[in-house]
């Protein structure tokens, strides 16, 4: 039997910074208050439907994104995307739930054009306001980097970028001799590790970033010994640059300090988002495209005999084989198998009927299914057939990885142009796009998905 002890904590979760705090509200807020200051302006009563267009503006976009530190241009065009795809599902919930028109007409466009514009102001404005706070003198920080290596220099570059915030970069500190400095850090370099403590002390630094490697762990020890004197600020930096981090994060296992290198990025409440975001929208999806499913089953059916869908084995979360739906689109041999192969366009298996749903993605529709039945996500790498991913896990550094999520109907690769073929360089794009795409989850970049998908889609004729 293990004695039950109580455990003293080593690390705790970083305190959510003021401007996040101020930018998780902005956003949803602005675009709620805008709504009702439009409604209010041009006379129609605030009634109950635009307070529910409030609270579900509202919800979908909380926490607002923080961009006070984006470039003007960068933050507008990211506010226009998000604003469009977060348009775009509003849309498609008045026209499932046929509420269109409840709403006034003059006061949605008014709301759909102010918008944006009052949300690129307020970043502008907090931009502004952090900008100039960081230029007082009493709110500067001075920092120095133990570590004239590659990593060192990575460190010193961030926080030089970072001046506009308040942080003034002074220089390195390391005993190693110049040949085996980066080139980078010579002209900067303050003096020795044993040197550290008393420059600190004497200039006031309030940031020290030590990012010598652990086998130097007794000079690291000496290095904290003399610190132990100032009112410094500490920073380990651990060197894992060479390796690919996936939903890395610093967490508290019964009081020893573990460092996540590759984890899913639904975990906790992000998986409980995911979900009901794929629930809801594949729900109104499937009421919406309802017609065009039952025209595409009719059009199998008569097309050739066999069955209306199609079941693939393929992998999904965490590479346990699942069955995905699609419409059948070749024939039916005579022991009653579909041969859905690779095939090609003159393949003679496929159907006439076939080649058109396969050419503009009618077959993938039934996915919405598993979508509803947890199999798959709206948004996330497309699944693969187990003989194309038995083949490429040996050839594709980390392409299992890909599999940390649920496998989607459309991707991040997807809408930049990795869609179809399976040559190697193809097909290593195609990672490439669905990693970032696990570094970079959100409930935002999943709708903006879904927007650029449905464009390519109606617009694109190259789409397919």
């Amino acid at each position: 039997m293990f004695e039950h002890r109580e455990y003293k904590r080593t690390f705790y979760s970083a305190p959510q910074s003021v401007r996040s705090l101020v930018a998780a509200f902005i956003e949803p807020g602005i675009i709620a208050a805008t709504l009702l200051l439009v409604t209010q302006a041009l006379d129609p009563p605030v009634g109950r439907t635009e307070l529910v267009l409030c609270l579900l503006a509202f919800a979908l976009t909380f926490p607002g994104r923080n961009r006070f530190s984006d470039a003007p241009l960068a933050a507008g065009v990211d506010i226009l995307l998000s604003w469009i795809s977060l348009l775009a599902i509003l849309v498609l919930c008045g026209y499932a739930t046929r509420s269109l028109h409840l709403f006034d007409t003059e006061v949605i466009l008014q709301w759909a054009l102010l918008t944006p514009l009052l949300l690129w102001l307020a970043v502008m404005l907090g931009r502004t306001i952090i900008r100039a706070q960081a230029r007082s003198p009493y709110r500067r920080r001075t920092a120095v980097v133990v570590g004239g290596g590659s990593l060192g220099v990575k460190v010193a570059r961030a926080l030089e970028a970072q001046r506009d915030e308040g942080i003034d970069f002074i220089g390195y500190f390391d005993d190693r001799t110049d040949d085996r400095l980066d080139e980078a850090a010579h002209p900067h370099r303050l003096g020795g590790l044993g040197d550290v403590g008393a420059y600190v002390g004497s200039h006031s630094v309030r940031e020290v970033y030590v990012t010598l490697p652990l086998g130097s762990q007794p000079r690291i020890q000496a290095l904290l010994q003399s610190l132990q004197d100032t009112t410094a600020s500490l920073f380990f930096v651990p060197d894992v640059f060479g390796i690919s981090i996936i939903q890395g994060r610093l967490q508290d296992m019964a009081g020893v300090p573990v460092v996540g290198i590759c984890e899913t990025p639904f975990t906790g409440t992000n998986e409980l988002v995911k979900r009901m975001s794929d629930f809801v929208l594949s729900c109104l999806i499937l009421v919406l495209i309802t017609p065009v499913l039952i025209a595409v089953a009719i059009g199998v059916k008569l097309s050739s005999p066999g069955p209306v869908i199609f079941k693939q084995r393929r992998y999904g979360l965490d590479g346990e084989e699942i069955i995905v739906y699609k419409f059948r689109s070749m024939t039916v041999t005579e022991d009653g198998a579909t041969q859905y192969t690779q095939v090609t366009k003159q393949d003679a298996r496929v159907t006439p009927f076939g080649a058109f749903i396969r050419r503009t993605s009618l077959d993938e529709l039934p996915q919405f299914i598993n979508v509803l039945q947890g199999r798959m996500s709206i948004v996330g790498p497309r699944p693969h057939a187990i003989a194309v991913n038995e083949h490429y896990r040996q050839i594709i550094s980390a392409y299992m990885v890909r599999h940390k999520v649920k496998p989607g109907i459309t991707g991040w690769a997807q809408i930049n142009g990795f869609r179809g073929g399976d040559d190697l360089d193809h097909m290593k794009g195609r990672i490439e796009y669905d990693l970032e795409y696990l570094r970079n989850w959100s409930l935002g970049l999943d709708l903006q998905i879904i927007a650029r998908t449905a464009w390519l889609v109606l617009f694109d004729r190259h789409a397919f």
